[in-house]
């Protein structure tokens, strides 16, 4: 397949509460796949929602604001993931969506997770964001390389990243180095008021433009969406600020093809594996645009390692 269309779902999750987040995606899902598109991506943690609460000060209700989270946090091995990789096989589409996922063993830590699932309804590979930003800290976990792969697909070589991981530079060119040809830009949705006014320059948009420059790759940038309207009532005095989206999808030569959004929409792009190689021919950042003999990346056995491990017993 040369040529494939792209989806940047952008749209408000249903807060605290991931069976409601997780019907609304599987009909987002199908929407896309009626559009004509073969993979569709969310926002960072979009099942059950970004944490908007981790910039207010703690009180009682961030406390309650945080356990309530944790409770609707996603496992891999879930009814939410079995629901979605359904819908994807259903609507014949592929899926990359963030999902704040719940640790197997302690089933008490969270990660900024991108799940990437087949139009066959197998879920490939699971990538958490490696480095928490700022008050992220305080709810998510630091992830592992397992998820620093690239996956091979009829359209092209799919990968993906969270938000400021395009800030640390050396995960995303460990992509670059696989041959990354289309990226998932994962952003939790703009914050006015600290970008500037023009969305075009806001930095979800300039790091994902970088990237499909340096990786000559498209990027779907989906972003999450969150208004004050979209809170709770309960919890609307958390709310610092809004998310208003701005999802873009960018082609290899880092120009924006479709975007910035507005509101709810399913944004679409047509990309050519053709504008991938011309691109990759003038510059080929793990190949011929690269220093070998200056500079290496080691990217560490891509294994997970538990906090606790039980010792064997000795005779």
């Amino acid at each position: 397949m040369t040529e494939t269309i792209l989806a940047a779902v952008q749209a408000a999750p249903v807060f605290f509460d991931k069976q409601a987040s997780t019907d609304k995606a599987c009909t987002l899902i199908a929407e896309a796949a009626a559009k004509g598109a073969n993979i569709a991506a969310f926002g960072e943690t979009w099942l059950p929602g970004y944490p908007f609460f981790i910039e207010a000060p703690l009180s009682d209700l961030w406390w309650e604001a945080a356990a309530l989270y944790l409770e609707n946090a996603v496992s891999l091995e879930g009814p939410e993931i079995a629901q979605i990789c359904a819908a994807a096989k259903t609507a014949n589409i592929d899926v990359v969506i963030g999902i704040a996922e719940l640790d197997p063993a302690t089933e008490s830590s969270i990660y900024a997770s991108l799940v990437f699932i087949s139009n066959d309804g197998q879920v490939l590979g699971r990538h958490r964001k490696l480095k928490p930003t700022h008050h992220e800290r305080s709810i998510w976990a630091d992830g592992d390389s397992k998820g620093l792969a690239v996956h091979q697909r009829e359209y092209g070589r799919l990968s993906g990243l969270n938000c400021w991981e395009h800030n640390i530079v050396l995960p995303g060119y460990s992509l670059i180095c696989q041959n990354t040809q289309i990226h998932i830009a994962a952003w939790p949705g703009r914050e006015p008021q600290t970008a500037p006014s023009d969305p075009v320059w806001s930095r979800q948009v300039l790091l994902s433009r970088a990237f499909a420059s340096q990786a000559a790759a498209y990027v779907i940038a989906p972003a999450g969406l969150r208004l004050d309207e979209h809170v709770p009532e309960h919890f609307k005095a958390l709310s610092a600020y809004e998310h208003t989206g701005q999802s873009v999808i960018i082609d290899p030569r880092g120009e924006i093809i479709a975007g910035p959004a507005d509101g709810e929409t399913i944004l679409l792009a047509r990309a050519d594996l053709n504008e991938v190689r011309k691109a990759k021919m003038a510059c080929d950042a793990a190949g011929h645009y690269s220093r070998p003999d200056l500079f290496r990346l080691t990217l560490k056995d891509q294994q997970v390692y538990p906090p606790v491990r039980l010792a064997r017993k000795t005779s």
